[in-house]
């Protein structure tokens, strides 16, 4: 049996890796929309035709919002109150359904994916996987999953989309909505990002003092590399007793001691609420 999907937002850079992957997929009829006419012009050179917000959610089985964050919301209150009965509902990050912008309809399922990106430790030999820093569908990557709502069935049904969508998957880790609202943004952004940024500046620092630039790059990603391996568990090793000293000592300079209130309910939701425009 064909399963209708629709894709909002089917013209933008994700509706594109959408439609590429499963426009030839036998098991679905992509109903694709797009709110302007560029959009839809776009895909009409594609070869696609566009469909009618109106047309596409009265067929859709599944609708996957392929839509920045701060719209989801909005778009979500227009059209989840005319699917049918027993439809899904797909968001491609957490943000929206963790802030609470989905409308609350019982006989529907709500199902949340989102991609981890491909792990600096990987066994990647292709030249262009292991230039794939995204997960652009040449290295593989892990995805999270959630079903917010739903028969447990549909758990299936949403994963072997996702698994589609982000492929080649190196693994699939089932999670609940607030587990990847803390992966993403709080433990990816807000932490990983934060002193990956730090990190950066420092090195811009060293320059700045008079180390060549391209000493300073390479040394501190040599570092970052063994460092990693050895705090990660990919080598068992321990970071030495001088570098243990130092770390310790300038995490009271670096870091504030409670930083960890980044992870508390009350810091998640302020921090969702600036992604999707709450």
């Amino acid at each position: 049996m064909t399963t209708k999907l629709a894709v909002f937002g089917a013209a933008g850079s994700m509706g594109t890796r959408i439609t590429e992957t499963l426009k030839d997929d036998p098991n679905y009829k992509l109903l694709c929309v797009e709110a302007d006419e560029a959009g839809q012009a776009r895909l009409r050179e594609k070869g696609i035709v566009p469909v009618s917000q109106k047309d596409a959610v009265g067929e859709a089985d599944i609708v996957i919002f392929a839509v920045p964050d701060t719209v989801v919301g909005s778009l979500a209150r227009e059209i989840v109150p005319s699917l049918k009965s027993g439809a899904m509902a797909v968001c491609l990050d957490p943000a929206a359904p963790y802030a609470g912008e989905l409308p609350e309809r019982e006989d529907i399922s709500y199902f949340v994916t989102h991609p981890a990106h491909p792990p600096i430790f990987n066994d990647e030999t292709d030249p262009e996987a292991r230039r794939d820093f995204f997960g652009s569908g040449k290295a593989k990557q892990a995805i999270v999953n959630a079903l917010m709502q739903g028969p447990e069935e549909d758990y299936a049904k949403g994963e072997e989309i996702a698994k589609k969508l982000w492929g080649p998957i190196l693994r699939s880790h089932r999670v609940t909505v607030e587990q990847m609202a803390m992966l993403e943004p709080v433990l990816s952004e807000t932490v990983t990002a934060t002193c990956l940024t730090v990190i950066r500046e420092a090195m811009d620092e060293a320059v700045k003092r008079g180390v060549p630039a391209e000493a300073a790059r390479d040394f501190v990603l040599g570092h970052i590399n063994v460092e990693l391996a050895i705090l990660f568990d990919e080598l068992d090793w321990e970071l030495s007793a001088g570098a243990q000293k130092a770390v310790e000592e300038a995490k009271q300079d670096i870091f504030q001691p409670d930083w960890r209130k980044v992870f508390e309910p009350e810091n998640m939701r302020e921090s969702v609420a600036g992604i999707t425009g709450g």
